[in-house]
């Protein structure tokens, strides 16, 4: 949970009134070369910063007070891929350097939100209730993608059943 790099995780909520609801995520920002722990993602799920608090959102668009749910699951898989290795002295006003670590980034980062998007789907067809749908362009391989939604059906049976 607090090495930095590509994840995948899954938040489940139960509502009060003992609704199960889920939110797929990833770590591996699409603007910077950043992978951040998973560690440092949840805590911005339920914060007030509008551009990072995305599991706060999908609550209150579900007439959901986060403040009264009864729990707050939080599974995480990975690290997937490591995070895009910096060069010592790495100084992120030098463009050349970043988009040189941008380069190395965005295949890991298309992978895994391929992934991400693969477990939403899969997880909403084995009769889960996703709250997030994910829009990604890029596909993930069976070779890439069994693995991690094994790990996953640990946590969340129903996965088995789509095998």
């Amino acid at each position: 949970m607090l090495r930095r790099g590509f994840w995948l995780y899954i938040w489940r909520v139960t509502t009060a009134d003992e609704e199960e609801l889920l939110y797929v995520g990833r770590t591996g920002d699409n603007s910077s070369p950043n992978a951040s722990a998973p560690y440092i993602r949840m805590g911005q799920h339920l914060g007030s910063v509008k551009n990072q608090n995305a599991l706060r959102k999908h609550l209150i668009e579900r007439n959901v007070e986060p403040e009264k749910c009864q729990s707050f699951d939080f599974v995480a898989h990975g690290p997937i891929y490591t995070e895009a290795a910096k060069p010592d002295h790495f100084d992120r006003a030098d463009n050349l350097a970043r988009l040189s670590l941008m380069e190395a980034h965005l295949p890991l980062r298309n992978i895994v939100g391929a992934m991400e998007k693969q477990l939403a789907a899969e997880l909403s067809a084995a009769g889960y209730d996703v709250m997030n749908k994910v829009k990604w362009k890029h596909e993930v391989s069976d070779a890439d993608w069994l693995p991690v939604r094994q790990a996953f059906a640990e946590d969340f049976p129903k996965l088995k059943v789509i095998e």
